[in-house]
Order: C-alpha cells, then structure tokens, then sequence
C-alpha cells in the first residue's frame, strides 16, 4: 500500500494570492513552514502528490512552461531540503470548460490513482485550503484537512460550508504534525 498525502499547492505550500495568480517563478513564494510540513511527511514515509487547479493557463494569463518552469524550481528547492514531490498533477482548464478534472470534481486522482496504482483513499489525507478542496477531497474519499493558510484564512468561514472538514489546523506543518503523530487532536485542532 502507498503512503499517500495529497495536498494543494496555492495556499498550502506556497502563499496564496487573492484575485490573482502566481504567474511565474518569481511570484512563487512558500508558505512559512511549509516546508518543514513537508519534510515531516517525508520523513515519515509518505509520499507528496500535488492536486491543484491552475486555469491561467486556460485563461491565457501564463503558460505551461511558466507553470512546469516553477514545478522543477519548487521540486529543486524541496529536494535540497530533503524532502520532495513524488507527483504534480494541475487542471488547466477555466471553470466553464466542466471537465472533469478541475476541482471539485475527482479527476485529477484517479489520474493519480491511475499511475500510482494501490491508492485507498480512505486511508489517506487531502490537505487544502479551501472549500472547492474540502469537497473534493469528500467525494474521492479522503480525510480532508483544512489549512488556514491560503484562501480561508479564519474557521468561522467554515461554519458557513455545507461540507466541513474533517480537521482544521493553522498550516502545513501543523497538520503534518497530526498525520504523523507528533501532534494530538485536541492541542492541534483550531
């Protein structure tokens, strides 16, 4: 079986920019920690697999080499820190194209399970920031984690969702922290 972690990538490991998109590589920031977080995981045997929408490149705001050009430059840096992405897997598309790939919908992991092969989601994590995540990482079957680093940023928007998280913590390396062991549930959970 896999040791699986999926996550997002805007808002969970790199800072999210609100109405706008990181466009190129020097817009690309990490979250503080998040790195750490990822390192956690790594090191406890998970492997890290990226679901993320990224409709500027259907919108014609950037290209996929910009997006594959911050990818390896991401990767880079992580593998210097000793931890890594096993996959990256991103819907291009804009929300009126209804493919089956953009979050909410599932199609980005059965591409992974596809590939991977052996993924039980219900023995896995997905770990993101927002609603359209939440929902996501429901319908496939994972435990979903909210992390208020991104888009939601106060848990008192979560009240408002239909779908809830099955966990909330204040970043990445928090909720690592839960996976692993290394934090309780109720001196971690906001």
């Amino acid at each position: 079986m896999n040791k699986i972690i999926f996550l997002d990538r805007d808002g969970v490991i790199s800072i999210f920019k609100q109405d706008d998109f990181i466009k190129n590589w020097e817009e690309f920031k990490f979250i503080p920690e998040a790195i750490e977080g990822l390192k956690i995981l790594t090191d406890s045997g998970y492997k890290i697999v990226i679901i993320s929408n990224q409709s500027g490149i259907g919108k014609g705001i950037f290209s996929k080499k910009e997006l594959d050009k911050i990818t390896e430059n991401m990767k880079k840096i992580l593998n210097k820190k000793g931890t890594g992405l096993y996959k990256v897997y991103y819907c291009p598309h804009r929300e009126d194209e209804n493919c089956n790939c953009r979050k909410p919908k599932i199609g980005l992991f059965l591409k992974a399970k596809e590939e991977i092969g052996n993924i039980d989601f219900s023995k896995t994590f997905f770990i993101g920031d927002s609603e359209r995540d939440i929902i996501a990482g429901k319908r496939i079957g994972t435990k979903t984690i909210l992390v208020l680093s991104g888009q939601t940023r106060n848990k008192k928007e979560v009240d408002k969702w239909e779908i809830k998280p099955d966990y909330i913590f204040k970043n990445l390396k928090e909720a690592a922290e839960f996976i692993t062991g290394k934090r309780g549930k109720k001196n971690g959970e906001i």
